[in-house]
């Protein structure tokens, strides 16, 4: 089998055929020359599975299901809560986060963000291709926008929040004594946070603070930092 692996969003199932739209179809016969009766992988949420080029006609790949590979992830939930940045350190963090593992992203417009506009469409490309690449099944979501306010009151009793603060003395992390809730980290913006948003942070039950590194982190810097920390006390 190639070496190609595709996000599918419609539902996939043994011995379904159906067509890749023309982006994918072009990829998989004219990128990696695909031929008939040979093979890539499509995934989804349900899993990932075997399918076979039946025929391609005006470039559009018609294909067909032949076996499951993969059964779908019940992996432990990362969240990366976090301020919008430049474009190109956007662009890495969001695909590297992705590679590492993190199931959602919650943007947060906090009192010092500058970037204040994002571009969910193209996240979300870039989330997909992380996923092909990195051998993932499930496809991270990305939220709309929303202040700090909302995201520490609609997530109340919801999840277990990872505090990469800077003047904490905490630098270690007691993931086994936290709960079943998905773990969200939050990052702040290049400004860092003010004041205030610190104060609202701490009195949110459930919260966890933690200095990363000694040095001050760009943005994406700490974000990757972050997620490779809760991942590795999550496989102690």
């Amino acid at each position: 089998m190639n070496n190609i692996r595709l996000f599918f969003s419609e539902s996939l199932l043994l011995n379904l055929t159906a067509k890749l739209d023309q982006p994918q179809s072009h990829y998989v016969n004219k990128v990696m020359r695909v031929k008939v009766n040979e093979t890539f992988s499509l995934f989804n949420s349900s899993g990932e599975w075997e399918a076979k080029v039946k025929e391609i006609t005006k470039g559009i790949v018609e294909f067909i299901v032949t076996k499951q590979l993969k059964h779908k992830e019940n992996s432990k939930e990362i969240w990366l809560a976090f301020s919008p940045i430049k474009s190109n350190y956007f662009n890495f963090m969001i695909q590297k986060a992705t590679e590492l593992g993190v199931t959602k992203f919650l943007p947060i417009i906090f009192d010092r963000t500058i970037v204040r506009k994002i571009n969910r469409d193209r996240l979300q490309k870039i989330i997909i291709e992380a996923t092909e690449q990195s051998n993932r099944i499930n496809v991270p979501s990305i939220e709309k926008h929303q202040n700090l306010k909302k995201f520490l009151s609609e997530n109340k009793d919801k999840i277990d929040l990872i505090f990469t603060d800077l003047n904490s003395q905490n630098k270690k992390l007691g993931i086994k004594e936290l709960s079943n809730k998905p773990i969200c980290i939050i990052i702040g913006p290049e400004g860092d946070f003010s004041e205030s948003e610190r104060k609202e942070i701490f009195s949110f039950e459930g919260v966890t603070p933690i200095k990363i590194n000694e040095n001050i982190l760009r943005a994406e810097t700490a974000a990757i930092s972050a997620i490779s920390i809760v991942n590795y006390f999550l496989n102690l």
